[in-house]
């Protein structure tokens, strides 16, 4: 295929919304979906700050959030939640093609390398446009109270309190989870069908793409576990008195392990794989449906 061809999605307006649209609202869809296990991984994440201890399983956190808080915290920080996946989302995953044909056009060739390079610039890219409204969707999950005053409210608070940079606090670690995620993610599901498809019976259709998407989303868990921990707790320090101030994702990183021991930057693993194991089969698999039925040709 010619690279003018595989660029013209971005010569027409229509195909670019489309191209942006299916990933922005696959995204959003999955994020609602598993909203509730978002919640709780920030809730085990900001366990037993800077101590050492057996740690509460999701299943009792959960337990306690619907006994104290009531089920509707478990949708504490949605709409921003929600916002943020059209936007991070779209990019996230829109900017990803564009990014390999461009390493295709540039240096002929899409492997598996230019692939990581490609994932990563987009996730990087769309985490730094929207990292304040990762901010505010953690504060409001972490606070019961903020629910009282709504998105809007706290982030006048967040500003007024702690001034316009505290919306970019957890910028390092959460673009570099992103790039991580985004790579991993969309490297692995791309590499996998094309994997699949040679060496097995498989064809493009949903088979192809559920058994794609349940490797890429295991793969993504595992590498980005840490920094989504590390990134938490940058962007709660203020909330947490035991925290105290780290200066970076490196020293929040050694700080954790000094302290709490090197299992803790795996603290909510579990939670993380079984919220970001199904937001990937289902971000994929309606992305590509999507995708399909807008004429666009799949991922």
């Amino acid at each position: 295929m010619k690279v003018n061809e595989k660029l013209n999605w971005a010569v027409s307006p229509s195909n670019a919304v489309y191209h942006f649209g299916t990933s922005g609202l696959s995204v959003a869809v999955a994020t609602g979906l598993t909203h509730p296990l978002d919640v709780l991984k920030v809730r085990l994440q900001m366990q037993l700050v800077g101590q050492r201890g057996p740690l509460t399983g999701m299943g009792q956190v959960f337990v306690q959030v619907l006994k104290n808080e009531g089920p509707k915290s478990l949708y504490l920080g949605l709409t921003p939640a929600l916002t943020r996946s059209v936007l991070y989302g779209g990019l996230r995953l829109g900017l990803y093609e564009p990014s390999k044909y461009a390493c295709d056009w540039a240096f002929g060739s899409t492997n598996i390398f230019f692939k990581i390079a490609s994932g990563g610039f987009a996730g990087s890219f769309a985490t730094a446009l929207t990292n304040p409204i990762e901010v505010l969707k953690v504060r409001l999950q972490m606070n019961p109270d903020a629910k009282r005053r709504g998105p809007m409210q706290e982030l006048r608070k967040i500003i007024s309190e702690e001034g316009i940079r505290a919306l970019w606090k957890g910028l390092g670690p959460a673009m570099a989870r992103a790039a991580a995620l985004t790579a991993s993610q969309l490297a692995t599901y791309d590499e996998s069908k094309r994997i699949l498809v040679r060496w097995t019976r498989l064809e493009e259709g949903f088979n192809l793409h559920l058994l794609s998407s349940m490797i890429a989303g295991s793969v993504s868990t595992l590498i980005t576990a840490p920094m989504d921990m590390i990134k938490t707790r940058l962007m709660l320090q203020r909330e947490s008195k035991r925290a105290g101030s780290y200066k970076n994702g490196f020293h929040c990183a050694y700080q954790v392990v000094l302290s709490e021991g090197p299992r803790a930057l795996y603290k909510g693993g579990f939670t993380i794989f079984a919220r970001l194991g199904p937001q990937t089969t289902i971000t994929f698999i309606l992305c590509e449906k999507l995708r399909n039925l807008a004429g666009l040709k799949a991922i």
